[in-house]
């Protein structure tokens, strides 16, 4: 944090652009966790700063203070923000069981908010060098493993072990991460519809186990 984010509103707008905005606490808080997110995910973690949030949010830097504190606690709740943001519309479990549902609108959700996944795997790598980052982050994932070996569990006959549940949330996080880089949802979409087909190949030797040991 600079000295010059903690200074005391001045009744301009963010750096004397736009107006400042009037928020009510609960509008303005959503609205800068938004902001934030978008800043880390444009332009990574160094570039967050109260101003940059401010800016970002056309309002001032001083209601960023207020809010927030601290420039660590803005991360943390930024990132606590995204968790909720990302697994409300997340794909990995339907709860219909149905292979042909698993993870249907991927791509579109990346299309839809690519800030939002930007700004997790920011903090991903992030979480290396800081260390105090790591329980989200792994409390993140562990909602998304989660999610997926229930699904799968639906799925298939058995019950989906850790490694296959590792194996298949690492082949859609890392399609997700090169639809942001690459673009090409297409591509996603159909690297899906691969693994479906991997899926319903499961399903059918799971389901035939009992006769063949029989």
């Amino acid at each position: 944090m600079t000295a010059s984010d903690e200074g005391a509103e001045d009744g301009k707008g963010p750096e004397g652009g736009k107006p400042r905005k009037r928020m009510n606490y609960g509008e303005g808080r959503e609205a800068l966790l938004n902001a934030a997110v978008r800043v880390v995910a444009r332009g990574g973690l160094r570039k967050l700063t109260y101003r940059a949030v401010a800016q970002e949010a056309g309002t001032t830097h001083g209601l960023v203070v207020h809010h927030f504190g601290s420039r660590d606690a803005l991360i943390e709740e930024a990132l606590a923000h995204a968790i909720r943001s990302s697994l409300n519309v997340s794909a990995l479990e339907p709860g219909t069981g149905k292979v042909a549902d698993f993870s249907v609108g991927v791509s579109d959700m990346v299309i839809a908010d690519p800030d939002i996944q930007a700004f997790q795997y920011e903090l991903l790598l992030e979480a290396r060098r800081r260390p105090e980052l790591l329980p989200q982050i792994r409390a993140l994932y562990d909602d998304y493993f989660d999610a997926t070996r229930r699904e799968l569990s639906r799925m298939l006959p058995e019950d989906a072990g850790r490694p296959l549940t590792r194996l298949i949330f690492a082949a859609l996080d890392g399609l997700v991460l090169h639809q942001l880089v690459f673009g090409e949802p297409g591509t996603t979409d159909a690297a899906i519809e691969e693994l479906r087909g991997l899926l319903r190949l499961l399903a059918a030797d799971g389901a035939e186990a009992p006769e063949n040991d029989g």
